[in-house]
């Protein structure tokens, strides 16, 4: 029986828009977009409305830092001297860089200078695992200190580096806790460690077996897994070498009017003065005529002056007055000390989430960047395709502002 051959459905040799899919639509050109314009600006549009969530996601920690800042301003700048600022100024100067290297590899992406882009993408990589590295230092020696949210903060400045044994007896914590606490740098650094070795092995691996493509996608991410040591080693000479954040100026705040002193010499300072001014109420005290007439019941003017001066002595000296005292002399505080759980527990809790969420966002920008740095060795961008290093740029950008903001509200201001 003949049969007729009927020409072949349209939907075999053309799109859904009539476009013959060899010449029309090449590899990196999504089905659903007609023209690589649309495909670059449908994906510019998505990752700003995915910034846009991730700006009102940290507003939200932004806002409580503000709200418990303004009730307890001594007790952000007690324990602000905790903090290391030259390790904070370090990783913003790393991120920093970054920005620069990423918003580099997107003109090299659209000029198509393929082994620079992937140059600047490693680079950009690197600067990250720098942050991460000096971080690691910060968290860990927080955490051997006792430096910890409200739950679990146990800092004494009487021994600020105690013991495993002492973190079990004195302040509650199993043994592994303490163990953890004591040795949180060695857990921090263990998975970046592990990363590294394979690493490495996939890369003699791949060397051996005359793997090109991968031993070209090995090379750089060995550097990159090198680079958190070479911050961890940045953070160890920075924190063994500044007495900054070490409790050398401890955060006890002494409120006398308008001015707050937290460092200790500052605190010796104020008590010489006060016995200073103890020592002359002495020596005016012996006036035998004030004394004398303030011995008569009927002389309350010489008696309410004697126990102002008293008063005041009192409070030059630092010493708390009984809660029964009444003393209205323009004094809205005294002396207290912010270092607990209740104040400086929350402080750490603050600056915790706030860095911690950050430092999360970094890990998330590390694994998306090495997508980019795989497909840079694979040449996969083009003057027309660029859009994923573009859209992942503005994700870095941003991360790399709200460390911006972060630095200053939480090491800078005093």
């Amino acid at each position: 029986m003949a049969t007729i051959d009927s020409p072949a459905p349209e939907s075999e040799t053309h799109d859904s828009h009539g476009h013959d899919h060899d010449h029309d639509h090449p590899a990196w050109l999504a089905h659903h977009f007609d023209t690589p314009e649309q495909q670059f600006d449908s994906g510019k549009l998505g990752i700003w409305l995915f910034l846009v969530t991730e700006v009102l996601f940290f507003s939200g920690m932004f806002c409580a830092y503000a709200i418990f800042r303004m009730l307890r301003p001594e007790v952000f700048e007690g324990c602000s001297q905790f903090l290391n600022t030259k390790l904070g100024a370090i990783n913003t100067g790393v991120l920093l860089f970054s920005s620069l290297t990423m918003a580099w590899a997107v003109r090299c992406a659209q000029t198509e200078e393929h082994k620079k882009l992937v140059v600047l993408i490693a680079s950009t990589l690197s600067c990250a695992m720098v942050f991460l590295g000096v971080k690691s230092i910060e968290y860990s020696h927080k955490w051997g200190m006792g430096l910890l949210p409200p739950g679990s903060y146990f800092y004494s400045e009487a021994n600020p580096h105690p013991t495993m044994e002492q973190m079990v007896q004195q302040h509650g914590f199993s043994e592994s806790a303490a163990y953890f606490l004591h040795n949180s740098l060695y857990f921090l650094c263990a998975p970046f460690f592990l990363l590294l070795v394979g690493t490495v092995i996939w890369a003699i691996l791949a060397f051996v077996q005359k793997k090109h493509f991968q031993f070209e996608c090995a090379k750089p991410l060995v550097v990159v897994c090198l680079s958190f040591f070479l911050g961890v080693g940045l953070g160890m000479i920075l924190e063994s070498g500044s007495s900054e954040g070490h409790g050398a100026d401890h955060a006890v705040a002494h409120v006398d009017g308008d001015h707050s002193e937290y460092a200790h010499d500052d605190a010796d300072h104020s008590h010489d003065a006060a016995s200073g001014v103890i020592a002359d109420y002495a020596e005016t005290s012996d006036d035998t005529a004030v004394e004398m007439l303030a011995a008569q019941d009927i002389n309350t003017g010489a008696k309410d002056l004697l126990n102002a001066r008293r008063t005041q002595a009192e409070l030059a000296s630092g010493q708390v007055l009984p809660s029964d005292a009444d003393a209205d002399m323009g004094i809205e505080s005294i002396e207290q000390d912010v270092l607990t759980k209740r104040q400086a527990g929350v402080f750490f809790g603050i600056y915790y989430c706030m860095t911690g969420v950050h430092a999360i966002h970094i890990l998330a920008g590390i694994g998306v960047l090495v997508w980019l740095l795989i497909r840079a060795i694979r040449q996969d961008f083009n003057k027309q395709y660029f859009g994923p290093v573009d859209y992942v740029g503005l994700y870095w950008h941003l991360v790399d502002l709200i460390w911006i903001y972060l630095f200053p509200l939480l090491y800078l201001i005093r």
